[in-house]
């Protein structure tokens, strides 16, 4: 599915250790045992300064480092409209900012994520008309500047840096893959989700036609991030919400029409490349599962519990046609219970056993989580994760 050799001269700059991560990475996303499961993750800035705190770290300690994880995403900057953000309030505490995605943004620094007031693009004749700058704009790969998916959510940050600079800068330590969001999670933010969800069903065919406009961007936008990136990247996330904690947020049948076929050509794109792919989706997703193991996604992330996701059953169903990233119960991490913990831990390790796995949370670890708790996940993961796996009494039969 995917070429594991990598471009000679780049390699050759890299540090043992990181091409060891990387043929970690890729032996378990080809179904085969590595030395240990990898292991990631997704941080809130909260934790990580929490974490800082708890654990007595410098200012400027970064848990990807601290703990040699196995892998790191980037993203380059996908706004419709590459502009500064326009501030519209701004406090000491709080700030609310219009994006390149023409949203109304309101960010408390002392809450966790942003909230989506209003949107530029407000009826659906605006969104049928609205047209997005080049998806090949060397500005979304080269330049540094403001972007929406950067710079707001935990975190607010404007200036946020060339896409290619902090590929460079992270490859020496970690593979590093590149990313792009496919349609839905482009409407989210364009128009929100409730509008989005409105206009499939008002105007379904009129909807599906803009659809298509924007996943032939958003493909087209990925594919020049894969030629930017110019042999760098390990591999590739394709970001993209469509389910919520019972099911989709809208028919299977409409998705398989006018969403998954852009899924797979931006799939299909990081192939040609050689680069591995990653589905993020959040919710539960059984419904269209299959679809994903169809367009040949190599592992889904994050696999949210509290939605009903479970690996090690999933593993039981569908073998080793995909794998997975993520699945560890962020509310379990939340509660601080070693016990649980450990017990959370060791039975999600089941489905790591002939390889296939990424240890990550269910989504992303949160500033509810101690930094002491996080620290007892890697050891554990590190501990029972090394090939061949011994999870003792958590061990279940697949």
């Amino acid at each position: 599915m995917f070429d594991t050799v990598g471009k000679s001269a780049e390699t050759a700059a890299r540090k043992p250790n990181t091409l060891r991560k990387l043929e970690r990475m890729n032996q378990a996303l080809r179904h085969e045992e590595p030395d240990c499961v990898p292991i990631s993750d997704f941080f809130w800035g909260g934790f990580t300064r929490r974490w800082r705190q708890e654990l007595g770290l410098p200012d400027d300690a970064n848990p990807y480092y601290h703990y040699d994880l196995d892998w790191i995403v980037t993203v380059p900057n996908m706004d419709p409209w590459i502009r500064p953000f326009e501030t519209l309030s701004e406090t000491a505490e709080e700030v609310t900012v219009k994006t390149g995605f023409g949203a109304i943004m309101h960010k408390h620094f002392s809450y966790p994520m942003p909230e989506m007031r209003a949107w530029e693009t407000d009826t659906f004749e605006k969104l049928q008309g609205a047209q997005f700058d080049p998806p090949d704009d060397p500005r979304r790969f080269f330049s540094a500047g403001d972007n929406q998916i950067a710079g707001v959510g935990d975190g607010f940050a404007r200036n946020s840096p060339a896409w290619i600079e902090t590929v460079k800068s992270l490859r020496p330590d970690f593979p590093v893959y590149g990313s792009m969001i496919e349609v839905s999670e482009c409407l989210t933010r364009l128009i929100g989700q409730e509008n989005a969800l409105l206009w499939m069903g008002e105007y379904p065919e009129e909807m599906g036609a803009v659809i298509n406009r924007i996943g032939a961007h958003h493909l087209a936008m990925a594919k020049a991030e894969i030629a930017a990136g110019a042999g760098l990247l390990d591999g590739f996330v394709i970001w993209g919400d469509v389910a919520y904690k019972k099911s989709m947020l809208f028919s299977p049948v409409y998705w398989r029409e006018y969403f998954k076929p852009w899924v797979a050509q931006i799939a299909g794109a990081a192939h040609a490349a050689g680069l591995p792919v990653i589905y993020h989706g959040c919710g539960n997703v059984k419904a269209i599962f299959p679809d994903y193991i169809e367009i040949g996604i190599d592992a889904y992330n994050p696999l949210e519990v509290k939605a009903g996701m479970d690996a090690v059953e999933l593993r039981r169903q569908y073998g080793h046609r995909i794998g997975f990233c993520g699945n560890s119960d962020m509310q379990v991490w939340e509660s601080g219970d070693r016990a649980a913990i450990m017990r959370e831990v060791l039975r999600k390790l089941n489905a790591a056993k002939g390889g296939g796995m990424i240890f990550q949370s269910d989504h992303s670890v949160s500033s509810s989580v101690s930094g002491a708790t996080y620290d007892y996940i890697v050891q554990l993961v590190r501990e029972y994760g090394r090939y061949p796996l011994e999870l003792g009494e958590f061990d279940e039969t697949l």
